[in-house]
């Protein structure tokens, strides 16, 4: 840790500018996409701007099913610089029925034993070895992303190796509050991975519903930070609406909902094409545009909805989009849907308000916490599938609401939701944890 300026003497932390060494675990990296992914390599460029020297400890991973599969394509193992970050990619480790083999070693009673061995995982027995040398200079460990436990305890590892503090952004999906035995939650606060967030000095949450969750867990409020996302409307907006919906074959009055997702049952894919086959069927016009990766529980689902459209146009599925395709995507659209229940904050809802879209989403995790229900977007009971329908039926009959709703979320954004202010917040509880040092950190070294 070196000083950029400032006297470390009889100062406040306002006051003083440290050049930090930062080691960020994460479970994949860009050009793997993902929104936890995405965040942290937006993090690590803006420190390595303020003059921080950065390192990311990562899989090979490209598609997440390569962390338990070896139809999931990798990226080549090994360091290389990325916008001025050492990024260090470890292979992974597979093998036939690897989820039944990790269920059975998760039942040992050991809270750090069953993060390692969590069927989602993904093992690069590399990343471990590294994490345990003491010769590593390093002033801060900063990990993520709930339920890939494995990368934050290797970085919980180093972390107590080098006796330095240990950040986590877990990316908590609460789904929904009225489920008192709700599948998600259960996953994601499950006592090993709460056993990481109690071994932190810093925990960043993205809403006040994650805030609340962890307290009612046990956490002590004054090392939870309530940080937020952020949007840079630049970097989203701009499309060729005309041209877009040309290419998609979409008249320019019709209406169109969009999703943009790893479209699943967990994100509310299956539950849009439930809601929007009730929307024509009650004779209401309307298109779906789906983008994203889809995962298996989505394509057996598809296989059969396929059969039950009016006709070969009215849903179109683009796949995995580049950033300029992105762009072109949200242009073409009228309203945007995320009826998602494992979002712990939706950035995608973000990039909709800046093209002054409005949102419709499921009252559940965080997108409950940033739809503002009647201001700036509908919110409808988690699985309700007619009450989706009617919020999307109102939208698409009412083009007043729809402007009234997207302009009250396009506004929000430079005072709410500015990357600067997000960043900034980071840097400055970088800066705090690294004066204070590890006092706060158990003394117990994983091994």
């Amino acid at each position: 840790m070196e000083w950029k300026g400032g006297n470390p003497q009889g100062t406040s932390n306002k006051e003083v500018d440290l050049a930090l060494r930062i080691a960020h675990f994460v479970q994949r990296y860009p050009p793997a996409r993902g929104g936890s992914e995405a965040y942290f390599a937006r993090l690590g460029k803006y420190l390595t701007g303020a003059g921080d020297q950065v390192t990311v400890f990562t899989s090979a991973a490209l598609d997440l099913e390569a962390f338990w599969s070896k139809r999931g394509r990798c990226l080549e193992a090994g360091e290389r610089i990325e916008d001025g970050v050492l990024v260090r990619r470890y292979g992974l480790v597979r093998w036939p029925a690897r989820r039944y083999v990790l269920k059975l070693l998760s039942l040992l009673p050991n809270r750090l034993w069953q993060c390692l061995t969590m069927p989602c995982n993904p093992i690069c027995p590399g990343m471990w070895r590294d994490a345990g040398r003491p010769d590593q200079e390093f002033d801060l460990v900063h990990a993520t992303a709930f339920p890939y436990a494995w990368p934050i305890v290797c970085g919980l590892r180093l972390a107590r190796r080098l006796r330095i503090p240990f950040l986590v952004t877990p990316f908590l999906h609460l789904g929904d509050p009225d489920d008192p035995n709700d599948a998600t939650r259960r996953a994601y606060t499950k006592p090993a991975l709460m056993s990481l967030i109690r071994a932190a000095d810093r925990v960043f949450v993205q809403t006040e519903g994650e805030h609340a969750e962890l307290e009612r867990q046990g956490i002590r409020s004054g090392k939870i930070v309530l940080q937020g996302l952020g949007v840079n409307p630049a970097e989203c907006t701009g499309g060729n609406r005309n041209e877009i919906r040309r290419a998609w074959r979409i008249g320019p009055k019709e209406v169109v909902v969009g999703h943009l997702a790893n479209n699943s049952r967990e994100k509310g894919s299956i539950d849009l094409l439930l809601a929007v086959q009730k929307l024509w069927r009650r004779g209401v016009p309307v298109r779906l545009v789906l983008a994203g990766p889809e995962m298996p529980n989505f394509l057996e689902t598809w296989r059969s909805f396929e059969k039950s459209l009016p006709n070969p146009h009215a849903v179109l599925r683009l796949g995995e989009l580049d950033d300029q395709q992105k762009i072109d995507f949200f242009a073409g659209l009228d309203i945007f849907a995320l009826p998602s229940r494992s979002d712990s904050f939706g950035l995608v809802l973000l990039e909709a308000w800046a093209n002054g879209l409005p949102n419709v989403g499921y009252r559940a995790g965080g997108v409950a916490d940033v739809i503002r229900h009647e201001r700036d977007g509908l919110l409808v009971r988690c699985g309700d599938i007619d009450g989706l329908a009617d919020a999307l039926a109102r939208l698409i009959q009412d083009v007043d609401l729809r402007g009234r709703l997207g302009t009250v979320g396009r506004n929000r954004l430079p005072s709410e939701f500015r990357w600067q202010d997000k960043l900034e917040l980071v840097r400055r509880t970088y800066d705090r944890v690294a004066m204070e040092g590890a006092r706060s950190a158990s003394e117990v070294v994983p091994r």
